[in-house]
């Protein structure tokens, strides 16, 4: 009993100074971003340099800076509700030994953010193309607070769909609740791609709402971070999806009304 104490209290204090190391980062990257100049748009918004190379960097080391500061970011949003389920699985796996159990829950860690990361190296030229595209059209510029309007109508919208809710319950399956799972190298690293994935597939919403509005917004990363936990991990789990999408439904519909009185 004072092992498994030892080992659990352990698994939590890791687990909290990368939490706090994570956030800081991604706090201090979002001061540094915001004191920059943000290139200001026709239709009264600011694009961010998020999606852009600072002077004298190339591309490549945009992508890069943009990657390693996005995979900075999801281990401080997805940690808080990525703990429990981890330490389930630790519990899945049973007796396999204090080091060996740390290695195998650290590897099912790995293989989550690595999805995560793939999703970032795949979001950030689709991004930089639009940037450019819109950099380069004024007209088209100027509809983009609209545009970016009906994606958080359309995030909340999907908070109702049957498609959010089977993912939503993967999501929340207990590691191994129907059996234990086998302590090795190979199970831990696909049951932690597949987790990621079944997290992007859930959280693909509130990501949206994420890269249109809040890339670089500590507010609004801080409200989708406590959205997707609160989802993933209260007892009505699917409840609180759809009242979340009826928020973020209001929102969208109160920006679309702002964003045509922009144009008038």
């Amino acid at each position: 009993m004072a092992s498994e104490r030892s080992s659990r209290q352990t698994f939590l204090g890791v687990s909290a100074l990368l939490f706090v190391a994570s956030a800081a980062l991604t706090t201090a990257w979002c001061a540094s971003m915001s004191t920059m100049c943000q290139m200001p748009m026709p239709g009264g918004w600011t694009m961010s340099m998020a999606w852009m190379p600072m002077p004298g960097q190339t591309w490549l080391g945009s992508a890069a800076s943009f990657v390693g500061m996005w995979f900075v970011m999801m281990v401080a949003m997805m940690l808080p509700s990525l703990v429990p389920t981890l330490f389930r699985y630790r519990q899945a796996v049973g007796r396999a030994g204090e080091m060996r159990l740390s290695g195998l829950t650290a590897l099912v860690g790995i293989g989550y953010f690595f999805v995560w990361t793939v999703f970032g190296i795949v979001v950030f030229p689709l991004g930089a193309a639009l940037a450019e595209i819109v950099v380069q059209r004024s007209k088209l510029a100027r509809v983009v607070p609209i545009a970016v309007s009906v994606v958080v109508v359309m995030a909340g919208a999907l908070q109702f769909s049957a498609w959010k809710a089977h993912h939503l319950a993967c999501c929340r399956e207990m590691p191994g609740h129907r059996c234990m799972l086998p302590a090795d190298a190979g199970t831990a690293w696909r049951d932690g791609l597949r987790l990621g994935l079944r997290c992007i597939y859930t959280c693909a919403g509130l990501t949206a709402i994420l890269l249109v509005i809040g890339i670089m917004d500590l507010r609004v990363m801080a409200l989708v971070t406590a959205a997707i936990t609160a989802e993933r991990l209260a007892p009505k789990g699917e409840r609180v999806a759809r009242a979340i999408g009826i928020v973020v439904v209001g929102v969208g519909l109160l920006l679309i009304a702002r964003a045509a009185a922009g144009l008038e």
